[in-house]
Protein backbone atom coordinates (compact mmCIF):
# COMPACT_ATOMS: atom_id res chain seq x y z
CA UNK A 1 0.00 0.00 0.00
CA UNK A 2 1.07 3.54 -0.73
CA UNK A 3 1.32 6.20 2.01
CA UNK A 4 -1.71 8.48 2.29
CA UNK A 5 -1.68 12.03 0.98
CA UNK A 6 -2.54 14.84 3.37
CA UNK A 7 -5.99 15.14 1.78
CA UNK A 8 -6.62 11.44 2.39
CA UNK A 9 -5.32 11.70 5.97
CA UNK A 10 -7.63 14.61 6.77
CA UNK A 11 -10.58 12.84 5.14
CA UNK A 12 -10.00 9.66 7.13
CA UNK A 13 -9.57 11.63 10.38
CA UNK A 14 -12.85 13.46 9.77
CA UNK A 15 -14.55 10.11 9.16
CA UNK A 16 -13.16 8.71 12.41
CA UNK A 17 -14.71 11.66 14.24
CA UNK A 18 -18.21 11.03 12.85
CA UNK A 19 -19.68 10.18 16.32
CA UNK A 20 -18.32 13.51 17.61
CA UNK A 21 -19.83 15.47 14.70
CA UNK A 22 -23.23 13.83 15.25
CA UNK A 23 -23.18 14.56 18.98
CA UNK A 24 -22.19 18.19 18.40
CA UNK A 25 -24.90 18.73 15.77
CA UNK A 26 -27.54 17.29 18.12
CA UNK A 27 -26.27 19.34 21.08
CA UNK A 28 -26.11 22.62 19.17
CA UNK A 29 -29.48 22.07 17.47
CA UNK A 30 -31.29 21.42 20.75
CA UNK A 31 -29.45 24.29 22.49
CA UNK A 32 -30.28 26.83 19.78
CA UNK A 33 -33.95 25.81 19.67
CA UNK A 34 -34.40 26.06 23.44
CA UNK A 35 -31.79 28.72 24.23
CA UNK A 36 -34.33 31.19 25.66
CA UNK A 37 -35.26 28.63 28.32
CA UNK A 38 -31.69 27.71 29.28
CA UNK A 39 -30.63 30.79 31.26
CA UNK A 40 -27.00 31.84 31.05
CA UNK A 41 -26.12 28.76 28.98
CA UNK A 42 -28.73 29.71 26.39
CA UNK A 43 -27.51 33.29 26.25
CA UNK A 44 -24.05 31.94 25.45
CA UNK A 45 -25.30 31.27 21.92
CA UNK A 46 -25.72 35.01 21.40
CA UNK A 47 -21.95 35.39 21.74
CA UNK A 48 -19.79 34.37 18.77
CA UNK A 49 -16.69 34.04 20.94
CA UNK A 50 -18.60 31.95 23.45
CA UNK A 51 -19.98 29.63 20.77
CA UNK A 52 -16.53 29.07 19.25
CA UNK A 53 -15.08 28.30 22.68
CA UNK A 54 -17.99 26.03 23.56
CA UNK A 55 -17.58 24.15 20.26
CA UNK A 56 -13.87 23.56 20.88
CA UNK A 57 -14.48 22.38 24.44
CA UNK A 58 -17.34 20.06 23.52
CA UNK A 59 -15.34 18.64 20.63
CA UNK A 60 -12.70 17.39 23.06
CA UNK A 61 -15.28 16.32 25.65
CA UNK A 62 -17.09 14.15 23.10
CA UNK A 63 -13.73 12.95 21.74
CA UNK A 64 -12.76 11.82 25.23
CA UNK A 65 -16.10 10.09 25.85
CA UNK A 66 -16.30 8.30 22.49
CA UNK A 67 -12.57 7.57 22.63
CA UNK A 68 -13.07 5.78 25.95
CA UNK A 69 -15.77 3.72 24.20
CA UNK A 70 -13.28 2.89 21.38
CA UNK A 71 -15.55 4.45 18.75
CA UNK A 72 -12.84 6.78 17.38
CA UNK A 73 -9.43 5.21 18.01
CA UNK A 74 -7.89 3.18 15.21
CA UNK A 75 -5.47 1.18 17.40
CA UNK A 76 -4.81 0.41 21.05
CA UNK A 77 -3.03 3.43 22.51
CA UNK A 78 -0.44 1.16 24.15
CA UNK A 79 0.06 -1.41 21.39
CA UNK A 80 3.25 -1.32 19.34
CA UNK A 81 3.98 -2.24 15.73
CA UNK A 82 7.74 -2.48 15.42
CA UNK A 83 7.83 -1.39 11.77
CA UNK A 84 5.99 1.87 12.59
CA UNK A 85 8.58 3.49 14.88
CA UNK A 86 8.73 7.25 14.14
CA UNK A 87 6.91 6.75 10.84
CA UNK A 88 5.35 9.89 9.31
CA UNK A 89 1.56 10.46 9.14
CA UNK A 90 -0.35 8.25 6.73
CA UNK A 91 2.17 5.39 6.71
CA UNK A 92 0.58 1.99 5.98
CA UNK A 93 1.18 -0.97 8.32
CA UNK A 94 3.11 -3.71 6.60
CA UNK A 95 1.30 -7.03 6.83
CA UNK A 96 -1.68 -5.60 8.72
CA UNK A 97 -3.95 -8.29 10.18
CA UNK A 98 -7.49 -8.70 8.96
CA UNK A 99 -9.73 -6.21 10.74
CA UNK A 100 -6.78 -4.07 11.83
CA UNK A 101 -6.82 -0.45 10.68
CA UNK A 102 -4.18 -0.38 7.91
CA UNK A 103 -2.67 3.06 8.62
CA UNK A 104 -1.20 5.18 11.40
CA UNK A 105 -3.10 8.37 10.50
CA UNK A 106 -0.83 10.72 12.46
CA UNK A 107 2.23 8.47 12.31
CA UNK A 108 4.04 6.51 15.00
CA UNK A 109 6.01 7.68 18.03
CA UNK A 110 9.44 6.56 19.20
CA UNK A 111 7.90 3.42 20.74
CA UNK A 112 5.96 2.57 17.54
CA UNK A 113 2.57 3.51 19.05
CA UNK A 114 -0.22 5.22 17.10
CA UNK A 115 -0.07 9.00 17.71
CA UNK A 116 -3.70 9.53 16.63
CA UNK A 117 -5.09 6.96 19.08
CA UNK A 118 -2.93 8.30 21.92
CA UNK A 119 -4.19 11.83 21.24
CA UNK A 120 -7.81 10.61 21.45
CA UNK A 121 -7.20 8.61 24.63
CA UNK A 122 -5.38 11.60 26.13
CA UNK A 123 -8.56 13.64 25.79
CA UNK A 124 -10.31 11.14 28.09
CA UNK A 125 -7.62 11.64 30.76
CA UNK A 126 -8.29 15.40 30.69
CA UNK A 127 -12.09 14.97 30.66
CA UNK A 128 -11.90 12.64 33.67
CA UNK A 129 -9.65 14.72 35.88
CA UNK A 130 -9.81 18.45 35.05
CA UNK A 131 -13.57 19.22 35.41
CA UNK A 132 -14.13 16.98 38.45
CA UNK A 133 -11.03 18.19 40.26
CA UNK A 134 -12.05 21.80 39.60
CA UNK A 135 -15.58 21.07 40.85
CA UNK A 136 -14.20 19.57 44.07
CA UNK A 137 -11.91 22.59 44.50
CA UNK A 138 -14.93 24.89 44.12
CA UNK A 139 -16.90 22.98 46.73
CA UNK A 140 -14.01 23.28 49.17
CA UNK A 141 -13.54 26.98 48.38
CA UNK A 142 -17.26 27.79 48.59
CA UNK A 143 -17.82 25.84 51.82
CA UNK A 144 -15.00 27.74 53.54
CA UNK A 145 -15.17 31.07 51.67
CA UNK A 146 -18.83 31.86 52.35
CA UNK A 147 -18.63 31.77 56.19
CA UNK A 148 -15.26 33.56 56.12
CA UNK A 149 -16.70 36.44 54.09
CA UNK A 150 -20.06 36.51 55.84
CA UNK A 151 -18.95 36.25 59.46
CA UNK A 152 -15.50 37.88 59.21
CA UNK A 153 -13.60 38.18 62.48
CA UNK A 154 -11.32 35.45 63.76
CA UNK A 155 -12.77 32.79 61.48
CA UNK A 156 -11.94 34.90 58.44
CA UNK A 157 -8.45 35.67 59.78
CA UNK A 158 -7.67 32.00 60.45
CA UNK A 159 -8.97 30.65 57.11
CA UNK A 160 -7.35 33.47 55.14
CA UNK A 161 -4.03 32.74 56.84
CA UNK A 162 -4.23 29.08 55.82
CA UNK A 163 -5.12 30.01 52.24
CA UNK A 164 -2.27 32.52 52.00
CA UNK A 165 0.11 29.97 53.47
CA UNK A 166 -0.67 27.51 50.67
CA UNK A 167 -0.60 30.21 48.00
CA UNK A 168 2.85 31.33 49.19
CA UNK A 169 4.35 28.19 47.63
CA UNK A 170 5.04 28.24 43.86
CA UNK A 171 2.37 26.09 42.23
CA UNK A 172 4.71 23.88 40.22
CA UNK A 173 6.94 23.29 43.27
CA UNK A 174 3.90 22.39 45.37
CA UNK A 175 2.71 19.97 42.69
CA UNK A 176 6.17 18.48 42.46
CA UNK A 177 6.30 17.90 46.22
CA UNK A 178 2.86 16.29 46.33
CA UNK A 179 3.35 13.83 43.46
CA UNK A 180 6.93 12.70 44.03
CA UNK A 181 7.16 8.98 44.91
CA UNK A 182 8.75 9.72 48.31
CA UNK A 183 5.74 11.79 49.38
CA UNK A 184 3.26 9.35 47.85
CA UNK A 185 4.83 6.45 49.79
CA UNK A 186 4.16 8.26 53.08
CA UNK A 187 0.42 8.13 52.38
CA UNK A 188 0.03 11.90 52.77
CA UNK A 189 -2.01 12.32 49.53
CA UNK A 190 -4.43 9.62 50.70
CA UNK A 191 -5.00 11.36 54.03
CA UNK A 192 -5.41 14.67 52.18
CA UNK A 193 -8.09 12.97 50.07
CA UNK A 194 -9.90 11.99 53.27
CA UNK A 195 -10.12 15.65 54.30
CA UNK A 196 -10.71 17.34 50.94
CA UNK A 197 -13.28 14.88 49.58
CA UNK A 198 -15.56 15.30 52.60
CA UNK A 199 -16.30 18.93 51.71
CA UNK A 200 -18.79 18.10 48.91
CA UNK A 201 -20.77 16.06 51.46
CA UNK A 202 -20.74 18.99 53.90
CA UNK A 203 -21.72 21.42 51.14
CA UNK A 204 -24.66 19.35 49.88
CA UNK A 205 -25.83 18.54 53.41
CA UNK A 206 -25.87 22.19 54.50
CA UNK A 207 -27.45 23.22 51.18
CA UNK A 208 -30.38 20.80 51.50
CA UNK A 209 -30.82 21.38 55.23
CA UNK A 210 -30.98 25.15 54.84
CA UNK A 211 -33.41 24.90 51.92
CA UNK A 212 -35.87 22.45 53.51
CA UNK A 213 -35.39 23.34 57.19
CA UNK A 214 -39.08 24.24 57.57
CA UNK A 215 -40.19 20.99 55.84
CA UNK A 216 -38.79 18.19 58.03
CA UNK A 217 -40.90 15.49 56.32
CA UNK A 218 -39.14 16.31 53.03
CA UNK A 219 -35.74 17.23 54.47
CA UNK A 220 -35.03 14.17 56.61
CA UNK A 221 -35.57 11.39 54.01
CA UNK A 222 -33.85 13.50 51.35
CA UNK A 223 -30.79 14.01 53.53
CA UNK A 224 -30.65 10.31 54.42
CA UNK A 225 -30.76 9.21 50.78
CA UNK A 226 -28.48 11.89 49.31
CA UNK A 227 -25.88 11.83 52.08
CA UNK A 228 -25.96 8.03 52.15
CA UNK A 229 -25.14 7.83 48.44
CA UNK A 230 -22.50 10.55 48.70
CA UNK A 231 -20.98 8.83 51.73
CA UNK A 232 -20.71 5.59 49.75
CA UNK A 233 -19.04 7.46 46.88
CA UNK A 234 -16.70 9.18 49.34
CA UNK A 235 -15.60 5.91 50.94
CA UNK A 236 -15.12 4.36 47.50
CA UNK A 237 -12.92 7.27 46.42
CA UNK A 238 -10.63 7.24 49.45
CA UNK A 239 -10.48 3.45 49.83
CA UNK A 240 -7.13 2.17 48.51
CA UNK A 241 -6.65 -1.62 48.60
CA UNK A 242 -3.44 -2.72 50.26
CA UNK A 243 -3.07 0.46 52.33
CA UNK A 244 -4.19 1.69 55.74
CA UNK A 245 -7.18 3.31 53.99
CA UNK A 246 -8.81 0.07 52.85
CA UNK A 247 -12.23 0.99 54.25
CA UNK A 248 -14.50 -0.91 51.84
CA UNK A 249 -14.36 -4.49 50.56
CA UNK A 250 -13.96 -4.92 46.80
CA UNK A 251 -17.57 -6.09 46.44
CA UNK A 252 -18.99 -2.67 47.29
CA UNK A 253 -16.05 -0.46 46.27
CA UNK A 254 -17.35 1.51 43.28
CA UNK A 255 -13.98 2.88 42.13
CA UNK A 256 -10.57 1.39 41.64
CA UNK A 257 -8.55 4.48 40.88
CA UNK A 258 -4.92 4.11 39.97
CA UNK A 259 -2.70 5.63 42.64
CA UNK A 260 -1.27 8.15 40.19
CA UNK A 261 -4.68 9.48 39.17
CA UNK A 262 -5.78 9.89 42.80
CA UNK A 263 -2.58 11.75 43.70
CA UNK A 264 -2.93 14.13 40.74
CA UNK A 265 -6.62 14.66 41.55
CA UNK A 266 -5.89 15.49 45.19
CA UNK A 267 -3.03 17.78 44.20
CA UNK A 268 -5.21 19.77 41.79
CA UNK A 269 -7.95 20.18 44.41
CA UNK A 270 -5.48 21.22 47.11
CA UNK A 271 -3.73 23.80 44.92
CA UNK A 272 -6.90 25.36 43.46
CA UNK A 273 -9.01 25.49 46.63
CA UNK A 274 -7.26 28.50 48.27
CA UNK A 275 -7.71 30.65 45.17
CA UNK A 276 -11.40 29.75 44.96
CA UNK A 277 -11.71 30.48 48.69
CA UNK A 278 -10.33 34.00 48.22
CA UNK A 279 -12.68 34.72 45.29
CA UNK A 280 -15.76 33.46 47.17
CA UNK A 281 -14.74 35.29 50.33
CA UNK A 282 -14.38 38.58 48.46
CA UNK A 283 -17.75 38.16 46.72
CA UNK A 284 -19.45 37.28 50.02
CA UNK A 285 -18.00 40.36 51.73
CA UNK A 286 -19.37 42.54 48.94
CA UNK A 287 -22.80 40.94 48.49
CA UNK A 288 -23.63 40.68 52.22
CA UNK A 289 -24.06 44.48 52.28
CA UNK A 290 -26.85 44.39 49.66
CA UNK A 291 -30.46 45.22 50.49
CA UNK A 292 -31.84 41.76 49.66
CA UNK A 293 -29.46 40.22 52.20
CA UNK A 294 -30.66 42.70 54.82
CA UNK A 295 -34.25 41.78 53.91
CA UNK A 296 -33.50 38.08 54.42
CA UNK A 297 -31.93 38.85 57.80
CA UNK A 298 -35.03 40.84 58.73
CA UNK A 299 -37.22 37.86 57.82
CA UNK A 300 -35.25 35.82 60.34
CA UNK A 301 -33.47 33.55 57.86
CA UNK A 302 -30.57 31.48 59.18
CA UNK A 303 -27.00 32.49 58.19
CA UNK A 304 -26.38 29.41 56.02
CA UNK A 305 -29.65 29.98 54.17
CA UNK A 306 -28.57 33.55 53.44
CA UNK A 307 -25.10 32.43 52.32
CA UNK A 308 -26.28 29.61 50.05
CA UNK A 309 -29.59 30.96 48.73
CA UNK A 310 -29.08 34.74 48.72
CA UNK A 311 -25.34 35.39 48.36
CA UNK A 312 -24.14 32.41 46.30
CA UNK A 313 -26.73 32.70 43.46
CA UNK A 314 -25.83 36.37 43.03
CA UNK A 315 -22.14 35.47 42.77
CA UNK A 316 -22.70 32.87 40.05
CA UNK A 317 -21.45 35.03 37.14
CA UNK A 318 -17.85 35.49 38.33
CA UNK A 319 -17.74 31.94 39.70
CA UNK A 320 -18.88 30.34 36.42
CA UNK A 321 -16.29 32.34 34.49
CA UNK A 322 -13.55 31.39 36.96
CA UNK A 323 -14.66 27.76 36.82
CA UNK A 324 -14.05 27.63 33.05
CA UNK A 325 -10.71 29.40 33.34
CA UNK A 326 -9.66 27.12 36.17
CA UNK A 327 -10.39 24.00 34.13
CA UNK A 328 -8.01 25.46 31.54
CA UNK A 329 -5.34 26.06 34.20
CA UNK A 330 -5.86 22.50 35.46
CA UNK A 331 -5.48 21.13 31.93
CA UNK A 332 -2.17 22.97 31.59
CA UNK A 333 -1.03 21.69 35.01
CA UNK A 334 -1.90 18.12 34.03
CA UNK A 335 0.11 18.58 30.86
CA UNK A 336 3.01 20.00 32.87
CA UNK A 337 2.99 17.08 35.29
CA UNK A 338 2.87 14.61 32.43
CA UNK A 339 5.70 16.43 30.67
CA UNK A 340 7.92 16.07 33.73
CA UNK A 341 6.86 12.44 34.20
CA UNK A 342 5.11 13.08 37.52
CA UNK A 343 1.85 11.68 38.85
CA UNK A 344 0.40 9.61 36.03
CA UNK A 345 1.99 6.30 34.89
CA UNK A 346 4.80 6.61 32.29
CA UNK A 347 2.76 4.77 29.63
CA UNK A 348 -0.24 7.08 30.12
CA UNK A 349 -1.52 8.63 26.85
CA UNK A 350 -2.13 12.00 28.52
CA UNK A 351 -1.01 14.90 26.36
CA UNK A 352 1.84 16.06 28.60
CA UNK A 353 3.47 12.64 28.65
CA UNK A 354 3.01 12.29 24.89
CA UNK A 355 4.60 15.69 24.26
CA UNK A 356 7.53 14.73 26.47
CA UNK A 357 7.98 11.44 24.60
CA UNK A 358 8.00 13.25 21.26
CA UNK A 359 10.16 16.25 22.12
CA UNK A 360 13.33 14.15 22.40
CA UNK A 361 13.39 13.74 18.61
CA UNK A 362 11.64 17.01 17.81
CA UNK A 363 14.33 18.21 15.39
CA UNK A 364 13.89 15.08 13.27
CA UNK A 365 10.24 14.04 13.77
CA UNK A 366 7.68 16.75 14.47
CA UNK A 367 4.43 14.78 14.50
CA UNK A 368 4.71 12.84 17.83
CA UNK A 369 4.95 16.09 19.83
CA UNK A 370 2.99 18.50 17.62
CA UNK A 371 -0.27 16.52 17.56
CA UNK A 372 -0.81 16.40 21.36
CA UNK A 373 0.55 19.96 21.69
CA UNK A 374 -2.10 21.21 19.25
CA UNK A 375 -4.78 19.24 21.13
CA UNK A 376 -3.72 20.83 24.44
CA UNK A 377 -3.58 24.29 22.87
CA UNK A 378 -7.04 24.01 21.29
CA UNK A 379 -8.62 22.69 24.50
CA UNK A 380 -7.24 25.52 26.65
CA UNK A 381 -8.06 28.10 23.95
CA UNK A 382 -11.64 26.84 23.87
CA UNK A 383 -11.97 27.12 27.65
CA UNK A 384 -10.61 30.69 27.61
CA UNK A 385 -12.97 31.73 24.79
CA UNK A 386 -15.87 30.07 26.61
CA UNK A 387 -15.00 32.00 29.77
CA UNK A 388 -14.88 35.27 27.78
CA UNK A 389 -18.30 34.54 26.29
CA UNK A 390 -19.78 33.71 29.68
CA UNK A 391 -18.26 36.87 31.14
CA UNK A 392 -19.92 39.00 28.43
CA UNK A 393 -23.32 37.40 28.97
CA UNK A 394 -23.12 37.43 32.77
CA UNK A 395 -22.45 41.18 32.70
CA UNK A 396 -25.57 41.67 30.58
CA UNK A 397 -27.63 39.40 32.84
Amino acid sequence: MEPLSWFEIITRVLIQFVPVWIAMVVLFSVSVVYKRRLGLYGKLFDSTIGMVGFALVMFWVFTGIFGAMDLIVTHDALSQVSSMKNKPPGTPILGADEGQYPYYLFGGDNLARDVFSRMVKGAWVVVQIAPLATLFAFMVGITLGLPAGYYGGRLDTFLSFLANLILAFPVILLFYLLVTPEIVDTGIPNYMAMVLFIFPIIFVGVLLNSRYRTQPKVRTPMLIVVLGIMGWLYLSLISQPGTALTVLPDAIDLFNLQGGILVVFVSVVFVNSPTVFRIVRGLAMDIKTRDYVAAAQTRGERPWYIMLWEILPNARGPLIVDFCLRIGYTTILLGTLGFFGLGLPPESPDWGTTINDGRRLLQIYLHPAMVPAFALLSMVLGLNLLADGLREESLRD
